[in-house]
């Protein structure tokens, strides 16, 4: 399995997208890795768009980027909720600058803005966010996955297959 040994933390929120953190969740267990759900606290239930509810196992300022060896953010409207804890932004904020992979989709590319991750790299997103990337610095393409280095973004759950097998490429 190509991520056996690998920790991945996925984060969450509040109205997090059911598909965007599911699919990943389980696909990355399926490929080998170790996933930590991370919310802004530790052991809370956080609900989705559509009402499902997820627990996450660890608050985003219980954990640093040394404990992951990768990082994926969700969309729906989790981000703007994540955006606003210093902890979770510094968390992806140092998993991006340590090299490792980060995975964003649909909106998620809000926490890449506040990360202030996005100058001079190639991403996508959902279409409605683009210019708050664009004005984060970021080269926005309307493509079904980017890959800029360690960033892999993509713009819809639609985009899933695509965003996981790169996600997972970004490893070898």
């Amino acid at each position: 399995m190509p991520l056996t040994g690998r920790k991945i933390a996925i984060l969450t929120e509040e109205l997090f997208n059911e598909f965007e953190l599911i699919y990943p969740y389980y696909r990355l267990q399926e490929a080998g890795a170790a996933v930590t759900v991370v919310g802004t606290g530790g052991g809370m239930t956080y609900r989705a768009k559509s009402g499902l509810s997820f627990v996450s196992d660890k608050g985003s300022g219980e954990v640093g980027a040394g404990d992951f060896d990768g990082l994926v953010i969700p969309g729906g409207y989790a981000p703007d909720h994540m955006r606003r804890h210093k902890a979770t932004v510094k968390l992806v904020r140092d998993i991006f600058i340590a090299g490792k992979p980060v995975g964003a989709i649909c909106h998620a590319g809000w926490m890449l803005a506040s990360a202030e991750v996005l100058s001079g790299k190639r991403c996508t997103s959902f279409f409605a966010i683009k210019d708050d990337l664009v004005h984060a610095g970021a080269q926005w393409e309307d493509a079904e996955v980017v890959v800029d280095g360690n960033l892999i973004t993509s713009r819809t759950p639609d985009d899933l297959p695509a965003f996981m097998k790169a996600y997972i490429a970004a490893f070898k």
